[in-house]
């Protein structure tokens, strides 16, 4: 069986992506350097108890092995990607605010930790790279729905960040010979992401809020909309990318090809949850897109790749997991 390793797997996306694995009966390797993730994350997708390594430490579970570390680190890369097969490339600075407010750090993780993932991968002859790229890509290029031909716009230092990782994975696979895949994923959300990070998404935080009894804040009019994805449909992606065809770096949409408004997502949400929600307005927030929806029509033809989970089960999925654990 080849050994996976997934970056950030103690993070939102990580998790579900070593819980599926572990499912299959799949060897993996976490890497994490345990800034956001957490042990309970993992608990979570192994369906035990979890304890966080000491730093530098490696501890073992059944088929799973975590071990903490940083990807800004050349040498803990390298040791990471020792005797695997196919990397899961999830560690990243991932909040566009948080980006605004420290670019030089955003460049450090997604940029240079990107390179040295990809350089300890192409060493030790990694069989595929899948890099978690993102639609903030495309920013101010209003086109709808997007295409992965359209000229990238990045409006944003996690923007920028994540398309310069795009072009790292091209250059990869044409100089070193590294099989990647570059999936850009539209604004995933689902069970374990967090709601109380002072960087948290709209979805996680709209839906804490409301049950909590609290009031909605929306940046701007509320009429931007987004192609919410949920988090398994961008795990099967992931999977399929991991085990499909080499795409040679070329960009894939992972998305559901439709969108909804911000005030859409609040009706959604008041209407699963039977709620009264009180909306307030506050000023627009710089580096965010006016509006996301994603073609999928490479995803399809290349990975065979279909979005199971739509947008409103996907969202009752998540305020059931809220409830049930009171995360709010």
């Amino acid at each position: 069986m080849p050994l996976y390793l997934v970056t950030g797997g103690a993070g939102f996306i990580g998790t579900h992506l070593v819980g599926a694995l572990a499912r299959r009966g799949d060897p993996v390797r976490v890497l994490d350097n345990f800034s956001t993730g957490t042990a309970a994350n993992l608990a979570f997708a192994l369906g035990r108890e979890v304890s966080e390594p000491e730093g530098g430490g490696v501890v073992r579970y059944g088929n799973a092995e975590i071990v903490r570390g940083d990807i800004r680190d050349p040498a803990v890369c390298e040791r990471a990607c020792h005797g695997v097969e196919i990397v899961l490339h999830q560690a990243a600075m991932r909040s566009v605010p948080r980006s605004v407010e420290d670019p030089v750090g955003v460049n450090e993780v997604n940029v240079t930790g990107t390179l040295h993932m990809l350089r300890a991968a192409a060493r030790a002859g990694v069989r595929r790279f899948v890099y978690a790229s993102s639609s903030s890509v495309y920013g101010d290029n209003e086109a709808l729905p997007k295409q992965e031909d359209q000229i990238p716009m990045p409006a944003s230092p996690y923007a920028a960040s994540k398309l310069a990782g795009e072009h790292y994975c091209r250059v990869f696979s044409r100089i070193y010979g590294l099989p990647t895949a570059v999936l850009r994923y539209f604004n995933v959300f689902g069970p374990l992401q967090d709601p109380h990070s002072a960087y948290a998404a709209v979805i996680p935080l709209f839906i804490a809020r409301v049950l909590a009894g609290r009031p909605l804040e929306i940046h701007g009019d509320g009429l931007q909309s987004r192609d919410f994805t949920h988090v398994d449909n961008v795990t099967s992606a992931s999977l399929l990318a991991a085990d499909g065809p080499d795409l040679r770096g070329e960009p894939v949409n992972v998305g559901c090809g439709e969108r909804f408004t911000l005030l859409e997502v609040v009706e959604a949400v008041a209407q699963i949850t039977r709620r009264r929600v009180e909306v307030r307005h506050t000023g627009a927030r710089p580096g965010d897109a006016r509006h996301t929806q994603a073609d999928i029509s490479r995803a399809r033809a290349c990975l065979g790749y279909e979005p199971h989970v739509a947008f409103r089960e996907g969202l009752g999925r998540t305020v059931a997991f809220f409830t049930q654990r009171r995360v709010f």
